[in-house]
C-alpha cells in the first residue's frame, strides 16, 4: 500500500509528542510492507535543516518539505477577528505547498493520504482534483478542545473572550470537515465518542500513539538515589507551560516547605521568557537536551501537570516505558488507561501531589515496582506494531471498496 503522509511540522527531532506519533505509526507501517511518503510544512517556529534525512526519518520512501511561515502576526490576528475563517487553520494555507501537493499528486498516486491533524484540511480540494486515493484524517487531539479549556482556565477576561473566540471558530471548522473524509482516526476512543457526539458518522478506528519499548532501556538504578522530579515537554506548546506554571506556582511552594531537598529539573526546547528568569528554590532548568531518554532516566519520578490539553501524551508513554513513576493530572493521563497507584500516580490539586510524593517517600526502593509496573503496561498495551496493523487492516477495507 502507498500512503501519503502530509503534516504541518517536519516530525524532526523527536523531542515533542506529535513528531514521536507521526515517526513511529510511519515506520511501523513500513514494517508491515507499506510504502511511505512525507510531505511536510518545514515551519518558522520548528524549522528543521534537512540537508541529510535523519536515520529516524529513512524508512521513508521520500521525504519532502516545504518552507511555510506560520508565525503568528498581530495585524493578522486582529483582523481575523472580523472574519469568518479559524486564524489556528489560516496559520498553515500555503500557496508553495498547495502547489508541491499538486505536483506530488500530479507524478505519482497513492491509496491513502493521510492527514496528521485538521490543519491539513485546507488542502482537501488540490487532493480530491488530483487524486482518488482514501483521505484519512488523524486527529491528535480534539483541537478545539483544548482552546476550550485553556480559556476555562484563564482568569483574564479580555483574554478569556479572546480564546474562547477563537475555540469556537475552530470548533466549527473541525466540525464543517467531517463530511470530507473518508476515515477518521482518532488517538483515543474518548476522543471518538465525542466526535461521534459532534455528528461525525462516516467510518473510524481508533490508533493510539505506539511506542517501540525495544528502543527504551529503563534505569532502576534511579530508584536507588534521592528523590527527584523531571519535567520534559515542548515548551512553547501553551498547555505545557499553562500546566508548568500552575505547579510551579501552587504545587512546588507546598513541595519545598516540606521536603526542602526535592529538586525538580526542567527541560524542553523554546522556554519562555519567564522560565529563564525563575527564581525558586531546587530548580534546575536545562533548556533543550541532546537525549530526552536519559534526562527522564536520570530522575525517578516524571511530573506531567497538564490543566489542558486533548489526545494523549506521548512524554508519558515515554516516561512509563522508560520505568519511571509518572505523575501527572487526570487530564494529563487521558486517553492512557493506566491506574492510580498500579502504573501511574495521579492528582488534580496542590494538596493531591504533595501527597503523592509523601506516597513516594513511603514506599522507598518499593517505589522501583511502580517504576516496572508502567514499563510493563506500555509493553502490552502501546506496541507500535500492532497499533499500525489494526489501521493497516481498516485502510485495506476502505481502499477494496474505492476500487
Amino acid at each position: 500500500m502507498r500512503i501519503l503522509q502530509l503534516c504541518k511540522k517536519f516530525p524532526y527531532p523527536l523531542k515533542d509528542g506529535e513528531s514521536i506519533a507521526v515517526t513511529t505509526l510511519s515506520r511501523s507501517l513500513h514494517q508491515l510492507g507499506c510504502k511511505v511518503t512525507l510531505l511536510a510544512m518545514n515551519t518558522a517556529k520548528h524549522y528543521s535543516d534537512i540537508t541529510d534525512i535523519p536515520n529516524a526519518l529513512l524508512h521513508y520512501e521520500q521525504v519532502l518539505a516545504v518552507p511555510v511561515d506560520n508565525r503568528v502576526k498581530p495585524v493578522d490576528a486582529f483582523l481575523n477577528l472580523f472574519s469568518r475563517e479559524s486564524y489556528h487553520i489560516a496559520r498553515f494555507v500555503s500557496p508553495d505547498f498547495r502547489q508541491k501537493l499538486a505536483q506530488l499528486l500530479e507524478s505519482q498516486s497513492f491509496d491513502v493520504i493521510q492527514l496528521e491533524t485538521p490543519y491539513l484540511a485546507p488542502y482537501l480540494p488540490v487532493i480530491r482534483q488530483y487524486s482518488d486515493a482514501v483521505v484519512a484524517m488523524r486527529a491528535h487531539n480534539i483541537e478545539h478542545e483544548i482552546w476550550q479549556r485553556i480559556a476555562g482556565n484563564t482568569r483574564l477576561l479580555p483574554k478569556k473572550w479572546y480564546l474562547r473566540h477563537l475555540a469556537f471558530k475552530l470548533r466549527r471548522y473541525e466540525l464543517e470537515q467531517f463530511k470530507a473524509y473518508d476515515i477518521l482516526v482518532p488517538i483515543t476512543k474518548r476522543d471518538l465518542d465525542l466526535f461521534r457526539s459532534l455528528g461525525y458518522g462516516k467510518t473510524a478506528v481508533v490508533a493510539p500513539i505506539g511506542i517501540d519499548c525495544g528502543q527504551y532501556q529503563p534505569d532502576y538504578n534511579s530508584f536507588k538515589r534521592t528523590l527527584s522530579l523531571s519535567f520534559i515537554g515542548s515548551l512553547d506548546w501553551m498547555p505545557n507551560q499553562e500546566g508548568l506554571k500552575w505547579f510551579l506556582d501552587e504545587v512546588w511552594p507546598l513541595l519545598y516547605r516540606k521536603y526542602p531537598a526535592l529538586e525538580l529539573h526542567i527541560a524542553g526546547r523554546n522556554p519562555p521568557r519567564w522560565i529563564g528568569q525563575m527564581k525558586a528554590p531546587n530548580i534546575r532548568i536545562h533548556g533543550e537536551v541532546p537525549e530526552a531518554e536519559a534526562f527522564i532516566n536520570q530522575h525517578n519520578i516524571m511530573v506531567v501537570p497538564l490543566l489542558s490539553g486533548s489526545g494523549m501524551r506521548a512524554k508519558i508513554l515515554e516516561g512509563m516505558a522508560l520505568g519511571k513513576v509518572v505523575l501527572t493530572t487526570t487530564v494529563g493521563l487521558e486517553g492512557i488507561a493506566a491506574r492510580d497507584r498500579r502504573e501511574v500516580l495521579v492528582a488534580d490539586t496542590p494538596e493531591q501531589f504533595v501527597e503523592q510524593i509523601a506516597y513516594c517517600h513511603e514506599q522507598g526502593r518499593e517505589l522501583e515496582q511502580l517504576g516496572r509496573a508502567a514499563s510493563s503496561f506500555v509493553a502490552q498495551h502501546y506496541d507500535s506494531i500492532e497499533i499500525a496493523r489494526q489501521l493497516l487492516r481498516a485502510y485495506s477495507t476502505l481502499t477494496v471498496e474505492a476500487f
